[in-house]
């Protein structure tokens, strides 16, 4: 207590107490809000998809803003949602297809965003449906076909069989083949397959593959409304005659596909700062994304498997924050976290400051007051020869304790009230000597 009242005026000591007050604030903000980190792993899909080609074009941007973006290749969503499940597998982030995750498995993933549609591609060979003039509209046809509906791990596999299970179909209704894309695309056109199931942006440069192959055609869902309003997270997309290549006149009608959306996922305790800057650069690279989204329609927060995040909310509402919207990334993290710490820190100092003064008040006083109590009591055996010499030493003892009392310019008046009070009680002692 004494070492509090002899620095209490002391600028130095205040100085040391409030840099240690705001290293223990800032201390405590960094671990209740860590900063973005500097490298993060996205789980994309196969090499030559869309994910991958998003991830890519997502890596050159956030690179630009002092990010690292590493991508890592897969067999699709649901390898991508077992990766970002496991805590020891690195992955930050996943590109999900829109209906294949297990919300009640991953009660711990947000959705970024939506980013763009995912149609069901079905193609069929001509000369494998005679019967109906060579015209594949409905799954229910399919039966005894050789099919490929996908590979392990792809959210392909998983959509398709939930749209052959709806159609009446069990995967021992057809010659089911679990392949990648690029395999089955092979043995299509060596005659091998019937129908080959693709769930895949309409940028995706395997799509126009598919379209060049002599021979074969895309199905067009004559019961989409139908499916769409069985699963939800499903849209009916019309695909625009010549939208894949006007010059080639790809596809060469319009058609009617059903699609799930590819979302950006990731975890609940995702930094903040970086949904800002993923959403922001994810807005960039959807501009070129045209064939089927219509302008501003992506990123979205609707259609989404996982809930979506809060600070994404935000801002698919009402775009960046004004640190963000004009300054550099990181220089808007650090304002931000500053502000962070000086806002408390004033919530903190500003009534500190308002009490500080009224509580060196009552302490004065409280001093002051044991001095006059002391006083009364030499006062009142002022007249006692028995006690003088005792009077006296006290008195001494109280004005050298006087003396050394240290007030500020508004409690001068106090001290030199107190001074005239003992000069008072000297002079009665005085009188009786």
């Amino acid at each position: 207590m004494d070492f509090i009242r002899k620095n209490i005026y002391n600028p130095l000591a205040v100085g040391i107490a409030f840099l240690i007050l705001v290293a223990i604030l800032f201390a405590t903000l960094w671990v209740l809000v860590p900063p973005p980190p500097r490298s993060i792993e996205l789980a994309t899909g196969f090499p030559t998809g869309l994910y991958q080609e998003f991830g890519k074009k997502l890596q050159t941007e956030l690179a630009q803003e002092g990010v690292s973006l590493k991508l890592r290749t897969t067999g699709g969503t649901s390898d991508n949602l077992a990766l970002l499940n496991n805590p020891d597998s690195g992955v930050d982030f996943a590109m999900v297809q829109g209906g294949v995750a297990d919300l009640s498995k991953h009660p711990n993933f947000v959705s970024i965003a939506g980013v763009f549609y995912e149609p069901v591609w079905v193609w069929y060979r001509e000369s494998s449906f005679p019967n109906e003039s060579g015209r594949l509209g409905l799954l229910s046809q399919l039966k005894g076909k050789r099919v490929s509906i996908g590979n392990e791990g792809s959210g392909t596999l998983s959509l398709a069989s939930h749209l052959l299970e709806a159609s009446g179909l069990s995967l021992g209704d057809i010659r089911a083949e679990k392949l990648k894309p690029l395999d089955a695309l092979e043995k299509f056109k060596k005659g091998e397959l019937d129908a080959v199931f693709l769930v895949s942006a309409a940028e995706a440069p395997l799509v126009k593959s598919f379209y060049e192959t002599p021979g074969i055609r895309l199905m067009s869902f004559e019961q989409a409304e139908a499916y769409v309003h069985l699963f939800p997270f499903l849209s009916k997309v019309t695909v625009p005659r010549g939208v894949v290549s006007i010059a080639y006149d790809l596809p060469r009608q319009d058609i009617q596909v059903l699609a799930a959306t590819a979302t950006l996922v990731g975890k609940q305790d995702v930094s903040p700062a970086l949904v800002t800057l993923l959403l922001g650069e994810t807005y960039e690279i959807l501009k070129t994304y045209s064939y089927l989204q219509k302008p501003g329609e992506f990123p979205s927060g609707t259609g989404l498997d996982f809930p979506l995040h809060v600070d994404a909310e935000i801002y698919l509402k009402d775009g960046p924050s004004l640190l963000h919207r004009h300054l550099p990334f990181w220089t808007a993290v650090w304002i931000g976290r500053f502000a962070k710490i000086v806002i408390p820190l004033l919530v903190i100092l500003i009534p500190l400051f308002t009490y500080i003064p009224a509580a060196k008040n009552l302490l004065l006083r409280l001093k002051l007051s044991r001095v006059y109590d002391e006083l009364k009591k030499i006062e009142k055996n002022a007249s006692n020869p028995e006690l003088k010499e005792k009077n006296f030493r006290d008195l001494e003892d109280i004005e050298r304790r006087v003396g050394n009392i240290k007030v500020s310019m508004l409690d001068a008046k106090e001290l030199y009230d107190l001074k005239g009070h003992v000069g008072e009680v000297r002079g009665r002692l005085n009188l009786y000597s």
